[in-house]
């Protein structure tokens, strides 16, 4: 790179992480502590186990009347059910402004065992800051998402200046060479670059899944880039039938006892009720703990129960494209469950490593401006001292 190009782009790479450096911190934070959000709740609400017996479950329209009747006036989301033991989750959900509770049913019982609140909570609180900031959401969300996505571009400028003239130097820039005697701008220096390459796929990859995640023209762009020829957003499509088959149980329940029986390796089935006369019912039928790029997502006439075609990329996994995968799985890589635990544990540690960056950096920044002040000064007092001198 020449001297002039490198010079720009530092320039760029310097006030691009200055003005972006605090968002990409509290970002890479909030998203570090949200990684394992999933398994410290599970634990900490961790609860004696209901034992199996040898009956028939509460139906999605008994939990749904049960939940109805504990948080009266609210829309349902959906009803879950894992197996046959575990407690029944009604999922209330209201866009704006935000509503999410969740309603948890005896099994069999058929009663209330508790109610959550989403929206409360430290990883309630977490989850703000991730999207927000803590601002309001929507001056809070459009600061995040360009911040997320100049990110993007300091990375590559980053690697840019990393760049080796030739590839006998590149060993040096991959490791700590410290003595006794390395100053500390030195380590910091050594801990933003060293530090940053070694870090830099799986820092692009959450900067890039959060911008699909953040951008509409972003997700259509990826998606057609990969291939894709379907519908990428979520589609329920309407009914086909115009009458009920005079059903003598609820289509829901009819609906959930025969999946439950076509898929029984499943781990859970999440049954949504339809939200108009003409919309059909959808079902998540969760195929792997943790993760949903699998899941299979299934629509059903709500009078026949015959299963329809959505015509978009959120259909049975088995019928999924190449592109169709590769935004299915971009929540999954985002938050690290793609790999399980080990994928958790690098989107944890890349979170944590990524928030030193901006500190690093801001401090590189500050101690050339430093530098630059002290040879301004002495170079002043150099003037002053020979017009002295020759006066």
């Amino acid at each position: 790179m020449r001297a002039k190009t490198k010079k720009v782009v530092l320039q760029i790479h310097g006030w691009l992480g200055l003005v972006t450096g605090l968002v990409v911190f509290i970002v890479s934070i909030t998203g570090c502590a949200w990684v394992f959000k999933e398994e410290i709740e599970g634990f900490l609400s961790a609860e004696m186990p209901i034992p199996v017996q040898d009956q028939p479950n509460v139906t999605p329209t008994e939990a749904k009347i049960l939940a109805e009747a504990e948080l009266p006036g609210r829309d349902i989301h959906g009803v879950a059910y894992g197996a046959s033991n575990d407690p029944i989750e009604v999922i209330f959900y209201e866009y704006e402004p935000v509503y999410h509770r969740s309603v948890f049913i005896h099994p069999y019982r058929a009663e209330v065992l508790r109610t959550v609140d989403h929206r409360s909570g430290f990883f309630a609180w977490v989850l703000d800051g991730h999207q927000y900031l803590w601002l309001p959401a929507a001056l809070g969300t459009h600061v995040v998402l360009v911040s997320v996505l100049l990110f993007l571009v300091i990375l590559v400028s980053g690697l840019l200046l990393w760049w080796p003239k030739n590839r006998r130097a590149a060993p040096a820039r991959l490791q700590f060479r410290w003595k006794p005697t390395t100053r500390w701008r030195r380590k910091n220096f050594d801990l933003h670059s060293v530090v940053g390459f070694y870090i830099y796929l799986f820092a692009f990859a959450l900067a890039f899944t959060g911008s699909v995640m953040g951008y509409g023209w972003f997700y259509y762009v990826v998606y057609k880039s990969a291939g894709g020829d379907q519908n990428p957003r979520f589609v329920i499509p309407t009914n086909v039938s115009p009458v009920a088959d005079n059903p003598t149980r609820s289509s829901a329940d009819r609906l959930l006892l025969r999946l439950q029986q076509e898929n029984p390796e499943a781990e859970s089935f999440e049954i949504h009720f339809p939200a108009t006369d003409t919309s059909s019912i959808y079902v998540e039928v969760i195929n792997q703990p943790g993760v949903f790029y699998n899941a299979d997502y299934r629509f059903f006439d709500a009078h026949s129960l015959e299963e329809l075609d959505p015509q978009s990329i959120y259909r049975r996994y088995e019928q999924a494209s190449f592109a169709d995968k590769v935004i299915r799985m971009n929540y999954d890589i985002h938050v690290g469950s793609i790999g399980g635990w080990l994928g958790k544990a690098l989107a944890f540690l890349a979170s944590l490593v990524t928030a030193s960056l901006p500190v690093t950096g801001t401090l590189l920044w500050w101690g050339r401006k430093k530098k630059k002040l002290q040879k301004g000064n002495l170079e002043y007092s150099e003037r002053n001292r020979h017009a002295n001198i020759t006066s």
